[in-house]
């Protein structure tokens, strides 16, 4: 089963084996309104976590979305070039935005497991 943690900057990382799957979180879709652009990564870029890996644009505001862990992007989900609404749809599954083959797997022990993250969110209301 694929472990999902998450960021205060609201990014979601899903590890699933040696590759994560990582993407915005339904609450950070749900603050940026309809999203109309997403600008993802190269293929074979180094993301440090915590830097500047992709960015989202909704009619609210453009956002940055950082890195939850270091690591190599081997993926990224073209479908969001024509179609960027599906991360309004579903930010944690098929509006994901990019993968990553980890540097170091053990940088997820430091993120937010869903209890957490939603003890996080209350604080923020």
């Amino acid at each position: 089963m694929a472990t999902m943690r998450y960021t205060k900057d609201h990014e979601w990382i899903r590890l699933d084996g040696e590759v994560a799957t990582v993407g915005i979180t339904e609450h950070a879709q749900q603050q940026l309104g309809d999203i109309v652009y997403v600008e993802l990564p190269e293929l074979g870029r180094k993301v440090d976590k915590g830097g500047e890996a992709a960015v989202v644009e909704s009619v609210k505001a453009a956002s940055d979305v950082y890195a939850p862990a270091s690591g190599e992007v081997v993926a990224v989900n073209q479908a969001l070039d024509g179609t960027p609404g599906a991360v309004n749809e579903e930010a944690e599954g098929k509006g994901w935005f990019f993968r990553l083959k980890l540097a170091n797997a053990s940088e997820l022990d430091a993120l937010m497991t869903d209890e957490q993250y939603k003890d996080y969110l209350a604080t923020l209301s």
